[in-house]
């Protein structure tokens, strides 16, 4: 819960429930943790995995350093970040990312896979993310493939090509 809410503070989404303490709801659009965020940063590729329940304690703690700091108003059955409201929630977070920060690598990394997840969908192929209306790339405006499957453009960018295909390129556009 408490990561979701840092990658909803990176990203904000929508509630995906009424009373869901991780997101904040100041998004009327899914944000990161629909977009699959959690689930890139458990990717064992990534060598998180085993650091994910530390990261979350390290927030935590930050957080109630946060809360002893500024007085902020929590709920004291939540983690102590998920507990902040979202504006605060957004102030911890830059605090962590600052350059002076000695942990800056760490939260800044994190905010960067939660954007990723948003962005590329890095957790799934494009084909199946696009099937599935991923989030992130849905309001990003990417382009679905055209009637032959292929992801390009329907004509030129600049207005006109730019030069003539080699001639041994085949109808498809591939070498031969």
């Amino acid at each position: 819960m408490t990561l979701e809410a840092f990658a909803d503070t990176v990203i904000p989404g929508c509630k995906r429930f009424p009373d869901d303490p991780a997101i904040c709801g100041v998004s009327d659009d899914p944000g990161a943790v629909e977009a699959g965020a959690l689930t890139v940063l458990a990717d064992p590729a990534l060598g998180l995995t085993e650091a994910l329940d530390g990261m979350a304690g390290l927030l935590n703690m930050h957080a109630g350093a946060y809360q002893r700091r500024t007085g902020a108003a929590v709920d004291p059955a939540l983690p102590a970040f998920v507990a902040l409201a979202f504006d605060d929630r957004t102030a911890l977070v830059q605090e962590l990312t600052d350059p002076a920060h000695a942990e800056r690598d760490v939260w800044f990394g994190a905010a960067l896979f939660c954007t990723m997840a948003f962005d590329c969908a890095p957790h799934k192929h494009t084909v199946e993310a696009m099937a599935e209306g991923h989030p992130g790339l849905r309001l990003l405006g990417y382009a679905p493939p055209g009637a032959d499957g292929q992801w390009g453009f329907e004509h030129f960018s600049y207005g006109r090509a730019l030069a003539p295909p080699h001639p041994d390129t085949t109808p498809s556009g591939s070498p031969r």
